[in-house]
């Protein structure tokens, strides 16, 4: 539209717009604006989405609702991180491994795991010396199997009863039992209490 500059126009006549009577509010005056198109046609995306949703989801019931989806995903992932029957582990049924094979299992699994807290030799960093016949929670089989099994949360050490089969829990624990008395450099402090073997 050309515009004449001699001319005034109004509101309706440059934007379309149209000023609604009885709208004025200190001065100001409220306009019946035209919405933007993009505007309007996301509008009816959404009309169009929710109608599909409400016939798929409500009316002919092809599809899970959230809440449902929500508990099969919970009860998949319950199955898939489930324990195998008979993985439980009793602490008192363990027994010291000496053999070579298992102590090698033993040392690998401490490397893996525990070398981070209670180094290499065992000498102890984070975690308590290993080496020395001083233990916090009993130095038994049956107690460091229980130790391991449970953790130590307040003191920063996880349950591995979770992460390690039994059988890998009785070889690292038979481990930790033969670094006993291997006297290491620069050694943590003796903690705990006394316990000979």
């Amino acid at each position: 539209m050309k515009q004449d500059p001699e001319h005034t126009y109004s509101t309706d006549e440059l934007t379309g717009d149209k000023i609604l009577e009885g709208h004025d509010y200190d001065g100001i005056k409220e306009l019946d604006n035209r919405l933007p198109k993009w505007w309007l046609g996301l509008f009816y995306i959404t009309i169009i989405f929710a109608v599909i949703y409400f016939l798929r989801y409500h009316v002919l019931k092809t599809g899970d609702l959230q809440e449902a989806e929500y508990q099969k995903e919970l009860a998949d992932a319950a199955e898939k991180y489930k324990k195998p029957e008979g993985e439980t582990m009793d602490a008192s049924a363990t027994t010291l491994l000496t053999d070579a094979a298992s102590m090698e299992a033993g040392k690998a699994i401490y490397d893996q795991h525990c070398l981070v807290c209670h180094l290499s030799k065992g000498e102890g960093l984070v975690g308590p010396n290993l080496t020395d016949q001083y233990w916090i929670h009993g130095g038994s089989m049956e107690d460091v199997v229980n130790i391991i099994i449970v953790g130590v949360p307040a003191k920063g050490m996880i349950s591995w009863k979770d992460q390690l089969k039994p059988e890998e829990i009785q070889q690292v624990a038979s481990y930790i039992l033969s670094l006993q008395g291997t006297d290491p450099p620069n050694a943590k402090a003796p903690e705990g209490e006394l316990y000979e073997l």
